[in-house]
């Protein structure tokens, strides 16, 4: 496992989030960026596993919300990746001890880095999924009654809110629409957690992971090796499909890169549905995987991750789908992050393509 992140480090852990993103999260090679810059002015980031953390601390998570296709050009600072965290711990009274990701996707594996090493707070290897989703409740701590608010958001004008709200969905409501109003990008913290709570609700692990594939990755195209192989061998996982992608519908609405991505494998095609990351992928009327499984397009060559807003006609891609953590396939789950939240009718499909019978667990508690 990591005890510390350094500049050393980035290129490695955004790699490897990108792959774990499932297309979204947000460009690992702007958060990365941010990233490196706060380590370069503050030093290095301590990263604590989820048994080294006291009961009684008090964990925030921080990320971007919004559509990623918005924040290649909406860069933000670190002042605005903060302010959040400094507005919460006003709100809440005390001061914040721990800083862990919502989701270990794309730049929001990144984020919270940069705002670790600018606040000087030590960093969990943990998150909240184990992979990305596009909206705020989708995160195990919910399923454990862990409320998102209050919840501090903040733009690069310097507007900072906290909202108090009923539930996370109402959260997500709410934050979605000011997060239209400020830009289609905010930075966000919330979910507090107690050292025990943290325990419970989030993926152990998650940053040690992001490093792994990324240097695997690293590694087996210096070996001349099959990177993508190596990934899904990481990832134990599977490839589905490969070919060339020949269109690419794109869109950002209500806050979210939504639309439809299409590979020709020469004797069959493959869809890609997506908001923010890939949902469902189908090849000529056959579902090969669904979310909550991971979904994962790299270069065919390099076995570089490709997000969403970077797919391209003419692209040479290969996909890959690999299991989420156990948790997400429960009922409570699936109603949460399944096909049919996001408007298909149709069953989940694992990652080996068998549809969703019945739910592992019907609690995760």
């Amino acid at each position: 496992m990591i005890r510390t992140i350094g500049v050393a480090d980035i290129e490695d852990l955004a790699r490897g989030a990108a792959v774990l993103g499932t297309g979204g999260g947000g460009d690992p090679y702007i958060g990365g960026l941010l990233a490196a810059q706060a380590i370069r002015e503050h030093g290095d980031v301590t990263v604590v596993t989820l048994n080294e953390v006291p009961d009684d601390a008090l964990v925030l998570t921080v990320a971007m919300m919004g559509a990623p296709t918005v924040m290649v050009e909406k860069l933000p600072s670190l002042d605005e990746v903060t302010a959040p965290v400094h507005g919460l711990a006003t709100y809440l009274g005390r001061p914040v001890t721990h800083i862990a990701c919502a989701e270990v996707g794309g730049v929001n594996s990144t984020i919270p880095i940069a705002a670790a090493a600018a606040l000087g707070l030590p960093l969990l290897d943990a998150d909240g999924m184990g992979r990305a989703f596009p909206e705020l409740q989708m995160v195990l701590p919910t399923l454990y009654g862990i409320t998102a608010s209050p919840l501090a958001f903040s733009d690069e004008k310097g507007n900072i809110g906290v909202l108090q709200t009923v539930d996370n969905t109402w959260t997500e409501r709410i934050a979605r629409v000011a997060c239209v109003e400020m830009g289609c990008s905010v930075m966000i913290s919330g979910f507090r957690m107690s050292g025990s709570q943290s325990r419970e609700a989030l993926v152990p692990g998650s940053l040690t992971r992001c490093i792994e594939i990324g240097r695997g990755i690293a590694a087996a195209r210096r070996e001349k090796a099959d990177a993508v192989a190596r990934t899904v061998e990481l990832l134990g996982g599977r490839e589905i499909f490969a070919g060339k992608v020949v269109d690419v519908h794109r869109a950002t609405t209500t806050g979210f890169a939504r639309g439809r991505a299409r590979i020709d494998g020469g004797e069959a095609q493959l869809t890609l549905s997506f908001q923010n990351e890939h949902l469902i992928a189908e090849a000529d009327g056959t579902t090969l995987a669904t979310t909550p499984d991971l979904i994962i397009v790299l270069e065919h060559d390099s076995g570089e991750p490709i997000t969403t807003e970077g797919l391209r006609y003419g692209q040479r891609v290969r996909v890959l789908a690999a299991p989420s953590d156990e948790r997400w396939h429960t009922t409570a789950a699936l109603a949460m992050v399944g096909p049919r939240y996001f408007g298909y009718d149709f069953p989940p499909h694992r990652f080996d393509g068998t549809p969703e019978v019945i739910a592992a667990a019907e609690a995760v508690a």
